[in-house]
């Protein structure tokens, strides 16, 4: 049975995706400024939302702390940065290929 969460490094600005505590794939990222940072804890996904419009690329997924979330974007050269206000931006070929694995409930720890 696959046991999917995910760990957001923000020291080195990567999405890791864990299946049974073994790392399966791993994503650059863009995260929050430093006026506007990402939040170090412990979340859930609580929602999936394709096609969200706007600076949010390709598709959403919201986190258990209300206004954050995981997302694409319209902005491919932050990715790597500190440019967010505080979300997680991907890729929107890898927001895509992450949505396909996980499913609303996916535990997500941010750390530094």
């Amino acid at each position: 049975m696959n046991m999917y969460r995910i760990i957001i490094d923000l020291s080195d600005k990567m999405l890791y995706v864990l299946n049974n505590n073994v790392v399966t794939r791993g994503f650059p990222i863009g995260i929050g400024k430093v006026l506007t940072e990402t939040p170090i804890g412990n979340y859930t996904i609580i929602n999936k939302v394709p096609h969200p419009g706007g600076p949010f690329g390709a598709f959403w997924m919201g986190l258990s702390r209300p206004h954050y979330g995981i997302h694409g974007t319209n902005n491919p050269a932050s990715i790597g940065t500190l440019a967010s206000h505080g979300c997680v931006r991907m890729y929107n070929q890898d927001v895509l290929a992450l949505s396909s694995l996980v499913a609303i409930g996916t535990p997500v720890a941010i750390r530094k």
